[in-house]
């Protein structure tokens, strides 16, 4: 073997076993440190092997024609926590980000200011995105996408190809760790997809996040624009085990050590009602007085108000005859279910 042959071999044998102790270290976080903090801490270790000035990663919903890619998930370094409303705004123009979503298991690296979209080039100048590297992975499960995106400035040099296949090893193993974590915590069966869950950190930023709970948040919630929960879900949080009411559909709030697991379940309103609770509806749709269900319950008064109350603020109903409406159409459709 000729000398330069040896040493670049020397070179790369270096490098394998960086990048060994890189995944290694990776696994350790991942184990020690939990869900919360794993993935920002290895990138900051990958940093090592390869530098960047910022990064950025989470879930990202796809692209299409007429629909801007959207981040509801993200966890990012040297970034500010407007990073990704800003980036929102110029989002459906963006040309990179549509063609990694369009490329899910490759690396696309660019550099430049040079975006067919002013807007974009303001925003990357905004923060020094000169020379940007990018993997996205689909996620059957969720009805997302996850990605990590690395940045370097106008002054540094751009992200090699050998850099790019160590980008890429790293990220595969950082997905596997992130979603063994994730399906950990929600046991759920990933052939039969977990769209209805969110893991939630106690402030409210999320960890994890399904499509289809991020669609009835923001259809009954409005305005909401990911990475946080809305303040009603927040809210929520320190009381979990609960379930509160989104719509028509029941959001179980579940703590799991240092996080909360949301999980979604579309029912019949009727459904969300304790039995005491729908009984007491039930006698007081029908004509039945405070005082009368008190007596037929063995309950006080009280008691029957604060049932009444709850059934109220439960079905969102504001009179006699919808809370009567809404409990009949809960009986006629699990008559039906039965004899299905």
């Amino acid at each position: 073997m000729e000398e330069g042959d040896e040493v670049g071999a020397k070179a790369s044998m270096a490098t394998l076993q960086a990048f060994n102790l890189c995944v290694l270290h990776l696994g350790r976080l991942a184990r020690d440190r939990g869900a919360s903090r794993f993935i920002t801490d290895g990138l900051q270790a990958f940093s090592q092997l390869v530098p960047f000035a910022s990064a950025w990663w989470g879930e990202m919903s796809a692209s299409g024609v007429d629909v801007s890619p959207r981040n509801w998930m993200h966890g990012r370094i040297n970034l500010p926590e407007s990073f990704a409303a800003e980036w929102h705004t110029c989002a459906r123009n963006d040309k990179f980000s549509h063609d990694t979503i369009s490329r899910p298991g490759e690396v696309v690296r660019d550099s430049g200011f040079n975006d067919p979209n002013e807007d974009v080039n303001v925003f990357a100048r905004r923060y020094d995105l000169y020379y940007l590297m990018c993997i996205t992975f689909e996620l059957p499960e969720s009805g997302m996408m996850f990605f990590v995106c690395l940045y370097r400035g106008i002054d540094a040099s751009a992200f090699n190809e050998s850099e790019a296949d160590l980008f890429s090893a790293f990220c595969d193993h950082l997905l596997q760790l992130w979603r063994f974590q994730v399906q950990d915590m929600i046991r759920f069966d990933t052939g039969n997809g977990a769209s209805d869950f969110g893991v939630a950190r106690m402030d409210g930023s999320l960890l994890y996040v399904g499509a289809t709970l991020c669609a009835a948040i923001e259809r009954e919630l409005p305005g909401w624009n990911g990475s946080m929960l809305p303040s009603q879900v927040i809210a929520q949080l320190q009381k979990a085990p609960c379930v509160m009411r989104l719509g028509r559909c029941a959001l179980t709030l579940s703590p799991n050590a240092e996080h909360v697991i949301l999980s979604l379940e579309a029912q019949s309103r009727g459904a969300m009602l304790a039995p005491r609770e729908r009984t007491a509806a039930m006698l007081f749709a029908a004509g039945h007085s405070y005082k009368e269900i008190a007596k037929i319950l063995e309950l006080s008064p009280a008691t029957v108000r604060t049932y009444l109350r709850n059934c109220y603020l439960q079905l969102g109903v504001k009179s006699k005859v919808e809370l009567g409406s809404v409990l009949r159409s809960a009986t006629s459709l699990a008559e039906a279910t039965r004899r299905d």
